[in-house]
């Protein structure tokens, strides 16, 4: 187990720094290449000729692509000082740059925004698991009941409709209609009971969706395992049916559940865009959709960079619950 442990972590490292490269070329060297001003781009386009030179200076733009890489692992890692223009800053790692219109430090407004989104994550994660394993799992051993056909049309419908409308949709009945939340976040800080009745609406929307997709391939999967030689053995040895499905068919149906929810489990702490912005969060989604919007691009650069190590913690956590749920992976 721990040499499985160690393999992986050395796996994800390399995966990490792999990952910085690629997207320090995307944001600052692919640009570049297609005759786009960086520099212009921070000062805006009416800056006389030495502010963008000072711009590009303190930036290192004019520098060779793997000294730029460097200081750009630097500053992740060490922090950064930027010098050019007649002035000097230091960036405390881990240094994301400074925003374009702002010129306030990535990270922190990062940090400042990552609870809200990690919060409506889990929070929906757990909702959608419990209810949509358990829906997908409950039509497979009742396949073509009533609760069966009920569940899949359910799950079809939560597919198909897109999650804007769903939310305007619940924020018109729950909210303005039936007045039975408020429909506004509040910081935890100030009050948890506000906190909790402004989260909830969010996570059963964005949990309606992953439900859908959760419950219908929990059910194909549990009708595959179902089908398999050691289930009708099991089954023969005179097994117990809540052991038999509880203790081997469950093992081999949560497979698929876990990659799937360590790919969307990561993404969605690198921001639900949707989900925030029509419930008006003040999470990493709605940070890179102003960032978007008004062309800031080290905001985008540190959403991406959290997104894709979101991404990659999750399906770490996913590779040691492999191994706990099925012994075989441990010698992969």
């Amino acid at each position: 187990m721990l040499a499985y442990l160690i393999r992986r972590l050395f796996a994800a490292a390399v995966m990490l720094v792999v990952i910085i490269v690629v997207v320090f070329c995307i944001f600052f060297l692919v640009p570049k290449w297609a005759g786009v001003d960086i520099a212009l781009s921070f000062v805006g386009k009416q800056a006389d000729p030495a502010a963008v030179e000072g711009v590009r200076q303190k930036l290192d733009l004019g520098a060779p692509v793997y000294t730029q890489v460097w200081h750009f692992f630097q500053g992740i890692f060490a922090g950064r000082t930027y010098s050019g223009g007649g002035s000097v800053t230091h960036c405390p790692a881990p240094c994301f740059g400074y925003s374009f219109k702002s010129e306030q430090a990535i990270w922190p407004v990062l940090t400042d925004r990552f609870p809200v989104t990690l919060a409506l994550a889990l929070g929906a994660a757990v909702l959608w698991l419990v209810f949509g394993v358990a829906a997908g799992v409950l039509s497979a051993l009742k396949r073509g009941s009533i609760w069966d056909r009920s569940a899949m049309v359910v799950a079809l419908s939560g597919v198909s409709l897109p999650i804007y409308f769903t939310g305007m949709l619940s924020m018109a009945i729950f909210v303005f209609g039936l007045k039975l939340f408020k429909g506004q976040y509040v910081p935890i800080s100030e009050s948890f009971t506000g906190w909790f009745g402004g989260m909830i609406l969010p996570w059963i929307t964005l949990a309606f969706l992953y439900a859908a997709m959760y419950a219908r391939i929990t059910r194909a999967t549990m009708l595959e395992v179902l089908g398999e030689d050691y289930i009708r053995t099991a089954r023969a040895k005179g097994l117990r049916e809540q052991t038999v499905i509880g203790k081997h068919a469950m093992r081999s149906t949560m497979t698929p559940i876990l990659t799937m929810l360590g790919m969307d489990l990561g993404a969605l702490i690198g921001g639900a865009i949707l989900t925030e912005t029509t419930f008006s969060l003040p999470g990493l989604g709605q940070a890179v959709l102003n960032g978007i919007r008004n062309q800031d691009l080290p905001i985008i650069l540190g959403v991406t960079l959290i997104t894709s190590l979101a991404v990659l913690i999750a399906n770490l956590v996913v590779d040691v619950l492999y191994a706990v749920i099925d012994p075989r992976v441990r010698l992969a």
